[in-house]
């Protein structure tokens, strides 16, 4: 997913907790399936900026070698801009377009 393109709000916002009761019946279990999904945003922001900077790295650690790069510079603050991704999975779950399941209990069979 392109997270440059999400339209969401870049800061907290005061929400109505009845509306996170729909999809799951349960606020505990909403938290938890859009703390999942922010955890797997961020883990995927994260590579991509990981890629984008080690393009800038150098075989060098002096540390009188070392200088700024603009190009560095300008792309760690676009991703500071960026909604964080908490926000984007709130949006995502308001949108429904996260998919989510709840696993089914296991049947014990008991031996008598």
């Amino acid at each position: 997913m392109d997270y440059k393109k999400v339209k969401t709000d870049v800061i907290a916002v005061t929400r109505n907790v009845e509306d996170y009761t729909e999809g799951t019946g349960n606020v505990y279990e909403t938290v938890s399936v859009i703390s999942k999904r922010a955890n797997q945003i961020s883990a995927e922001m994260k590579e991509e900026l990981n890629q984008k900077i080690s393009e800038f790295a150098t075989t060098t650690d002096n540390l009188e070698e070392v200088f700024e790069n603009r190009e560095q510079i300008e792309i760690a603050k676009y991703y500071e801009h960026l909604p964080k991704p908490t926000l984007i999975a709130i949006h995502e779950y308001q949108n429904k377009e996260i998919y989510f399941r709840k696993p089914e209990p296991e049947q014990k069979d008991e031996i008598i």
